[in-house]
């Protein structure tokens, strides 16, 4: 969505609304007075006939349902979702998924990092240091789980979200928060971006290292139809 400031007699302006949001819908906020971005990870609800809807668990994968993207502070976002169903999501909520630029120019802020919040990783200012619910529910008095044990169904558990020191309310972290106030872009969940061929960013809360660092993270070993525990989304305008 274009940001176009209106002047006197309605004429268009060429400046850009500068006000922090101004032309976004609510949950979104302005970059770069190009496009908006969730300030939140994606929470969902589930479509029903006539307009209404329900809340949908964010610890339960959403096939079969039509859902659609929520950006709020304060709630559990949206796991076990892959990047066709995120897609979806946000185009139900007047959205789509965020390229892969958008979404690194959000997470890097007005004056580019590494992190969100500046250049050197500090402990705790992201949810990037969890426990492993894997671990916990599939290895043996806690032990490193068996390969065997990474099935489909083991990894959609919806218990393994629910464990304390794993995810994240949305916001809850107020220093994991890049310069255009976008919350939790490093850790929490991994994020779906519209790249083709199945792209998610920024790491989840126990792992932010592995496939880069900081804003870089970046995975690409699964397909667009994939989703687990730990993938989310956000939605851009």
């Amino acid at each position: 969505m274009a940001l176009v400031a209106f002047g006197a007699f309605g004429f268009p302006s060429l400046r850009p609304a500068s006000a922090k949001g101004k032309g976004c819908p609510k949950g979104m906020v302005q970059v770069q007075g190009r496009y908006c971005i969730d300030a939140y990870e994606a929470s969902t609800v589930e479509v029903l006939p006539r307009g209404k809807t329900r809340t949908h668990s964010p610890f339960s994968p959403v096939a079969g349902k039509k859902v659609k993207a929520v950006s709020k502070k304060g709630v559990k976002p949206q796991a076990y979702i892959s990047r066709d169903q995120a897609e979806d999501a946000c185009q139900s909520a007047g959205k789509r998924l965020c390229s892969d630029e958008e979404w690194l120019t959000a997470c890097k802020g007005k004056r580019p990092t590494s992190f969100p919040y500046g250049d050197e990783r500090k402990n705790g200012y992201c949810n990037d240091g969890g426990v492993s619910s894997f671990n916990h529910y599939y290895g043996e008095d806690g032990a490193e789980a068996p390969l065997a044990s990474y099935t489909w169904a083991n990894m959609n558990d919806g218990r393994l979200n629910q464990l304390k020191g794993t995810l994240a309310n949305t916001g809850a972290h107020k220093r994991c928060k890049s310069s255009f106030g976008v919350y939790d872009m490093v850790g929490n969940l991994h994020e779906w971006t519209a790249a083709k061929g199945g792209t998610f960013r920024g790491g989840y809360y126990l792992d932010t290292t592995q496939n880069g660092d900081g804003c870089a993270y970046k995975t690409t070993a699964h397909a667009p139809s994939y989703h687990d525990y730990s993938t989310g989304f956000r939605c851009c305008k």
